[in-house]
């Protein structure tokens, strides 16, 4: 075990420079790093929210207002589908996220029915049971009236999807702001975990997160005289005035065919407007309406405010257009991130928030650095008095084990927390106990009076299952806690996971040859440890 070709003395020199030269940029500060070359590696740990400071957001998805939004939908498509079969309508009421039909004529309610079917969608059923179940519940009254409303599975696979899109979004969100490693987890059925390292404006973190941002476009209602809003159209506030439209209800393209949204300025204003584009389906819709429509006012609604209200005054073919609506720089640019990223499908109500300072952050990456520091310094003076010379050789892998930690981290742009850097020290132990194991086995063979080579070649060969044996286990561990665990006990296994791996390569290959190249070449010498 002693002996090594060339190409694994080579592979070994190149694994453990790779190490230094990708974890050396964590020894230098940004501004540093922006001015050298790009051929020098530029990536760093990011430093979680513990460590650097940042924001902290629990937030809950309302998936009542889905669930509404969806009743809402199906009374404008049962009320198209009976005038289109023709089928005469008493009475269409909701409340409660039910609705309830009257027809006029009790004949046709077998044709209700069949339409009804024909609008409900598939829906997952029970978690795990791959199983498909009905989105409604259809139910007749004695009055002869038919009540529908969403099963139970049907609301919870909606809670799912909703939960499951927020996660998204929230994520192309936070990325748009320039943030690194934000932390986004479930919690529960319908909470989100938010974390965002280093965001030094949470309230703007909390306005983006807080707007749903799902843009509709509206024809102003034609026919509304002043006096009261038909069920076909609804009145909405102008978001930065008084004014107010009665607009229809029914959207003629919605903000699902957006493509793209840049902030820029009017070039004849000279006021801050957001650009937008279209998909394929969308422009070709857009343009249908916008030549239908020349002369007309029509609307773009967010979150049920209008934002702008212009004149159609030619057909807008190209599938792009402008919004302008007395913004400031700041908001056209959080408005074009929010429609970049996308419409939340629920609106979230934030239930809990914490705001970490980097002052904190500082003073744990202080507190840390110094009992890492503290902890190897006398690590590496125990191995040098017990060991002497080979203790030297050991403290040496145990450097380029950190380093490789580090490098691993930095190549990964994994996030570094309090239980990471835990981790960390307790790799530092490990390896440790390695050397430890290997070198007092080696005592024990030269105690047989076996030959320098011998003894150190059989100390290696038997330590080897019991150093393999303890670290595998604590590798097991490791990968149970990143599979259940979550944020922090997360960030332990990762760093405990990657310090495992390197421990095994600098313990068995590094140090084993650099213990190699002195024993084989003092074979006749007296050598002790």
């Amino acid at each position: 075990m002693l002996y090594f070709s060339k190409f694994k003395s080579i592979s070994i020199l190149l694994i453990c420079l790779l190490g230094i030269i990708f974890a050396f940029p964590n020894l230098l500060s940004q501004n540093t790093l922006n001015v050298l070359p790009k051929i020098i590696p530029h990536k760093q740990i990011n430093l979680g929210l513990d460590l650097r400071g940042g924001s902290h957001l629990l937030v809950e998805v309302q998936s009542s207002v889905r669930a509404s939004e969806r009743m809402d939908d199906l009374y404008n498509e049962i009320r198209i589908e009976l005038r289109r079969n023709k089928i005469l309508l008493s009475d269409i009421s909701q409340s409660n996220n039910q609705l309830k039909i009257t027809l006029s004529d009790d004949g046709f309610k077998g044709d209700l029915l069949d339409i009804i079917e024909s609008l409900s969608q598939n829906v997952r059923g029970q978690l795990g049971t791959g199983q498909l179940a009905d989105e409604l519940d259809i139910m007749e009254q004695i009055d002869g009236s038919i009540l529908v409303s969403m099963t139970e599975e049907a609301k919870s696979d909606l809670l799912r999807r909703s939960v499951d899109q927020s996660i998204e979004i929230i994520r192309r969100r936070i990325d748009e702001l320039g943030t690194k490693e934000p932390t986004i987890q479930r919690q529960g059925d319908s909470r989100i975990l938010i974390q965002v390292p280093g965001l030094d404006d949470p309230k703007r973190l909390k306005e983006l997160l807080g707007t749903t941002a799902k843009m509709t476009f509206h024809l102003i209602d034609p026919f509304y005289d002043g006096g009261n809003v038909s069920r076909s159209s609804m009145q909405l506030k102008h978001a930065n005035n008084d004014s107010t439209y009665v607009v229809e209800r029914r959207s003629i393209i919605g903000g699902e065919n957006l493509v793209d949204a840049q902030p820029g300025f009017d070039s004849q204003t000279n006021q801050p407007i957001v650009n937008f584009r279209f998909d394929g389906q969308g422009s070709r819709k857009f343009g249908k309406i916008t030549t239908d429509n020349v002369g007309k006012l029509f609307a773009i609604v967010l979150d049920n405010e209008v934002i702008s209200a212009p004149i159609i005054n030619e057909p807008i073919l190209g599938g792009s257009g402008m919004i302008s609506g007395s913004f400031t720089v700041q908001e056209a640019n959080d408005l074009a991130i929010l429609l970049r990223a996308g419409a939340l499908p629920a609106p979230l109500v934030i239930l809990e928030e914490r705001t970490v300072g980097p002052g904190l952050g500082a003073d744990s990456i202080k507190s840390g650095q110094i009992a890492s520091i503290l902890g190897l310094a006398l690590v590496l003076i125990y191995m040098f008095a017990s060991y002497g010379r080979f203790g030297i050789y050991s403290n040496i892998s145990l450097l380029i084990n950190l380093s490789l930690i580090v490098a691993i981290l930095s190549i990964l742009q994994a996030t570094l927390t309090l239980p990471g850097i835990a981790g960390i020290i307790l790799t530092i132990g490990m390896a440790v106990d390695a050397n430890v194991l290997i070198f007092e086995r080696i005592r024990e063979e030269l105690k047989t009076e076996k030959s320098i080579i011998h003894a150190f070649d059989a100390g290696y060969s038997k330590a080897k299952i019991t150093v393999l044996d303890a670290n595998i286990t604590t590798l097991i561990a490791a990968v149970i806690l990143f599979a259940f665990g979550s944020g922090p006990v997360k960030g332990f296994a990762i760093t405990l996971g990657i310090g495992i791996i390197t421990t095994l390569f600098t313990a068995y290959f590094l140090a084993r040859h650099l213990t190699s190249i002195i024993v084989l070449r003092n074979n006749n010498k007296n050598l002790k440890i």
